[in-house]
């Protein structure tokens, strides 16, 4: 399993890539095979701020609905509109094109207490 090491990790399996003040936020491979094949996604907290590990929308999968999780306090700025049409990207491309949305950092210094890829890679026995 592939998991980048210039990303945070949450242990509810999101991950998060900072660019500035902003901030992009996925599930992980590991989340991914774990679902299988991703066909839909609802994300309503466009606007909204959303308290770390709340929930900001569901991922469903051809067994299951998840339910998705902030990893840090933040305000949802931007839902990939991408996988509207594709929601399959989040399984063929995880970090890249299947992120799931854009944010804004509440409080940056919160990236602190995320999982950097060895301890993620550890929780998740890979």
């Amino acid at each position: 399993m592939n998991f980048p090491s210039e990303l945070k990790y949450s242990k509810d399996h999101e991950w998060i890539r900072v660019e500035g003040q902003t901030a992009y936020v996925g599930i992980t491979d590991f989340a991914q095979k774990e679902l299988g094949d991703i066909v839909y996604l609802d994300v309503t907290s466009v606007g909204q701020k959303i308290a770390k590990e709340e929930i900001f929308g569901t991922i469903e999968a051809v067994k299951t609905v998840s339910d998705l999780f902030m990893p840090v306090n933040a305000e949802v700025l931007e839902f990939n509109n991408a996988l509207e049409s594709e929601p399959e990207l989040v399984n063929t491309d995880p970090y890249g094109k299947g992120w799931i949305v854009k944010v804004a950092l509440a409080d940056a210094t919160e990236l602190n207490a995320l999982l950097d890829a060895a301890a993620y890679t550890a929780l998740v026995g890979a």
